[in-house]
């Protein structure tokens, strides 16, 4: 092969190859502005969708949003069936109502705060926030369930006594005998386990709870291990097995 024969090659190579990327960085432009159409599309659907929930859900009493809505997670006495939403039977009006405003104000940031509640707690008016937590406290409380945990001792011993290994004060104190709260502390008696192993992981390592800077401070004396013992403890409480 001659050397024109080699340049033409090379040349022809060189056409193929700038022809290539001009066509790919077309197809990306395309891509780029299906993709952004998609994007627009889906967020319109998102917006109709978000639009028809509040408007449907401004003309409802709270006890009837807590049966046609809140129960899908929460069940409808307020008794949940999955450990990633909290019970809510029994829990403390106060309470409630402190946290429904904190989820309406968006500021409790959870991953299931900002999938949830952040949408359907941003629609409910004072009104409907006040009957919501009159409907789930005048629930029967929250059955726990019966649990075998080797940790079920030292996690009561720390609830009542507290850890003075670590200087970790007794749960008791603010969440009364036999867990069930008071006023703005919550119930925790019968509550998941899991929820609560959760949660108090929430105040240990992040700053997304609100009005919690007691339990960030007690948490920070607790070890994992301590934390799932009270969890376990808490969540068998007011069992039907008791």
């Amino acid at each position: 092969m001659n050397k024109v024969t080699v340049a033409t090659c090379i040349q022809a190579k060189q056409a193929w190859e700038s022809g290539l990327k001009i066509l790919l960085s077309k197809n990306k432009i395309r891509i780029s502005s299906f993709l952004i159409l998609a994007l627009v599309q889906i967020s319109s659907v998102y917006a109709d969708t978000a639009k028809k929930i509040e408007s449907e859900i401004s003309e409802r009493s709270g006890s009837l949003i807590a049966l046609q809505v809140c129960s899908g997670c929460h069940g409808k006495t307020g008794q949940s069936i999955s450990n990633q939403y909290p019970h809510l039977a029994g829990q403390q009006k106060v309470y409630l109502r402190i946290q429904l405003a904190q989820f309406k104000e968006h500021l409790r940031k959870s991953a299931n705060s900002m999938a949830f509640m952040w949408i359907f707690g941003g629609d409910l008016n004072t009104q409907q926030m006040n009957e919501l937590a009159e409907y789930y406290a005048a629930q029967a409380p929250m059955k726990g369930e019966k649990s075998d945990s080797p940790l079920i001792r030292r996690g009561e011993k720390i609830y009542t006594e507290g850890n003075p290994n670590s200087g970790a004060p007794p749960c008791v104190l603010c969440h009364q005998k036999g867990a069930v709260g008071n006023a703005e502390i919550p119930r925790l008696a019968g509550q998941h386990a899991n929820y609560l192993y959760d949660q108090m992981n929430i105040f240990k390592h992040t700053q997304n709870r609100p009005n919690g800077q007691a339990m960030m401070v007690l948490t920070h004396e607790l070890s994992d291990t301590d934390i799932r013992a009270v969890s376990n403890y808490l969540g068998s409480l007011n069992s039907e097995e008791q």
